[in-house]
C-alpha cells in the first residue's frame, strides 16, 4: 500500500520529469532576483527559541485546517505576536497552498519566508527563489545523496538558505555529510504521518554545536518549547497549532511567553 509520502512525492516527480523549460535560463533568472532576506540569520539573531510560524491551509492526514485564511492577514499577526520567520506551504494538490499564498505573506512583513514544498529538482529550486522565498525546504527521505548534494549546491548558488529536514539518526548522518548548516528534525513520520514527540530529543542530540537545530510537527504548548529548549533547539516550527486556534496571535505568544 502506497504510504502519505510515496503518494505525494509521486506526484511532484511526476510533475518534474514533464517539466520542458529551460534550466539554464532558470538558473540564470533566479541568481538575478532581488537579495533574500537571511532565513538562518534570523533564526540565529533570536534569544531563545525562535518560532517559525506557518502558513497552512490543510494537511493529507487531518484534512482542512484553514481553508480560507488570508496569507496576509495570517502573516502580520504571526509577526506582531514575535515570530522570527514564516513557512508557508506552496503545495496545492495535498496542502490546498500556492505560489501565491507565499507572496502575499511574503509581501505583508518584513520577515523570512521558507517555501514548505516537497523539493524534488533543481527547477524547484529557481521557482522557490523567483516566487520570493527566502529559503527551500530539502526532505532527506524524499532524495537521494546525490540529489540532496546537488539541490544544496543550487540553493547556495541562487542565494537560498536550506532547511534540511529529518527524521532518525541516520537521516541526520546524510544531512551533515552534505553540509546541511540548518537542520530541521521533523517529529512527524511522513510515512505513517504519526506524531512522536520524543524525537527530536533524541535525533537532535547527535546534532553538532553550530547546526541550527529546528524541531518540526507536535508543539503545542509552552511546556513543550521549554523541553526542546533544554535539548538544545534554537527554533521551532509551528503549523498546525496555530491555524486551528481561534486566535492565532495568542497562541503564538503563548509558546513565546
Amino acid at each position: 500500500m502506497a504510504t502519505y509520502l510515496d503518494r505525494i512525492l509521486a506526484w511532484h516527480r511526476e510533475r518534474a520529469e514533464s517539466d520542458s523549460r529551460d534550466l539554464s535560463g532558470l538558473v540564470a533568472a533566479a541568481r538575478a532576483a532581488a537579495p533574500a532576506r537571511g532565513f538562518a540569520t534570523a533564526l540565529r539573531s533570536r534569544q531563545g527559541v525562535a518560532v517559525i510560524a506557518e502558513v497552512k491551509r490543510r494537511s493529507p492526514s487531518k484534512g482542512a485546517l484553514a481553508p480560507d485564511l488570508d496569507p496576509a492577514v495570517l502573516a502580520k499577526t504571526y509577526a506582531a505576536a514575535g515570530a522570527a520567520c514564516l513557512s508557508v506551504l506552496t503545495d496545492s494538490e495535498f496542502f490546498g497552498g500556492s505560489p501565491a499564498d507565499l507572496a502575499e505573506a511574503r509581501g505583508a512583513v518584513e520577515l523570512p519566508v521558507l517555501r514548505k514544498d516537497f523539493t524534488v529538482a533543481a527547477a524547484d529550486i529557481c521557482d522557490a527563489r523567483l516566487m520570493g522565498a527566502d529559503a527551500v525546504l530539502l526532505i532527506v527521505s524524499a532524495l537521494s545523496a546525490g540529489e540532496l548534494g546537488e539541490l544544496l549546491g543550487l540553493a547556495g548558488e541562487v542565494g537560498l538558505d536550506t532547511v534540511v529536514e529529518v527524521h532518525d539518526e541516520e537521516e541526520a548522518e546524510r544531512a551533515l555529510a552534505a553540509g546541511a548548516k540548518v537542520v530541521g528534525v521533523n517529529q512527524r513520520d511522513l510515512f505513517t504521518f504519526q506524531v512522536d514527540t520524543r524525537r527530536a530529543v533524541r535525533v537532535g542530540a547527535g546534532l553538532p554545536d553550530g547546526v541550527v537545530k529546528v524541531a518540526e510537527s507536535g508543539i503545542r504548548s509552552r511546556g513543550d518549547v521549554e523541553r526542546l529548549a533544554e535539548a538544545g533547539f534554537d527554533a521551532i516550527l509551528v503549523g498546525e497549532a496555530l491555524v486551528s486556534a481561534t486566535d492565532p496571535g495568542a497562541a503564538l505568544a503563548s509558546l513565546l511567553a
